[in-house]
């Protein structure tokens, strides 16, 4: 009991495809502060300036990134490994992260990257993950997406690092997100009723996260 004062864990955020940090930073914004309060969270832009129109055009500013790039049927990938230096470059920079969100296309690469960390083929300079937020999350080498070659071997085992994935009912990408679950051991899963977006919070949903954000700060956290 007597070090009740807990660093806040401190969370790459990774948006989705085409749009930006600063989007994802407003949309995760709409969360109520009982939760934001408790997380440090950190959001950056992927590397890559859009390579074609962004869905989110006429509703959010420009300019829009992207993480990578594949081909029309998700089996071959560009700029992979590049995206993955990037991250890596970015965390050993800016201090210590416990913690990866992401949303969409940036949810896909933070449940790769574990498995890969794990592998020694990512992240390899920087500690180890301790836990993943998914939002509209799919899985590398599932029935919509190909694998990259280095993300060959990161579901070839369960994936032990304690994750929250956030479902949407009406999401194009539900089903990519379910069968994800499969990959992780304990995944905590929190169901809400809209599309692909980052969904507000009901009560139940809020008790869930800070519920998850309370185990991994029982966890010991990186030191600074």
């Amino acid at each position: 009991m007597e070090n009740q004062i807990q660093r806040k864990p401190k969370i790459l955020c990774l948006h989705g495809f085409r749009t930006s940090a600063a989007i994802l930073k407003k949309l995760i914004g709409r969360w109520p502060e009982t939760l934001l309060k408790k997380l440090d969270l950190v959001f950056i832009n992927a590397p890559y300036p859009a390579q074609g129109k962004s869905d989110v055009e006429g509703i959010y500013d420009p300019p829009y990134y992207e993480w990578f790039q594949s081909n029309q049927d998700f089996t071959e990938y560009y700029n992979f490994e590049e995206c993955l230096a990037y991250l890596e470059d970015y965390m050993m920079k800016n201090g210590t992260f416990d913690g990866v969100l992401g949303f969409s296309q940036g949810a896909i690469l933070a449940a790769a990257l574990p498995g890969m960390q794990l592998e020694g083929v990512a992240l390899t300079k920087i500690p180890n993950i301790k836990f993943l937020i998914i939002i509209s999350g799919a899985k590398f080498g599932g029935s919509k997406f190909g694998l990259p070659k280095l993300a060959a071997n990161a579901f070839s085992s369960p994936v032990k690092c304690p994750s929250l994935h956030l479902i949407g009912e009406m999401d194009f990408m539900k089903q990519e997100g379910a069968s994800l679950l499969e990959s992780f051991e304990d995944p905590v899963v929190i169901n809400h009723p809209q599309g692909h977006t980052i969904p507000r919070l009901d009560e139940k949903s809020l008790e869930t996260m800070l519920d998850f954000i309370e185990k991994t700060q029982k966890m010991p956290l990186h030191e600074e």
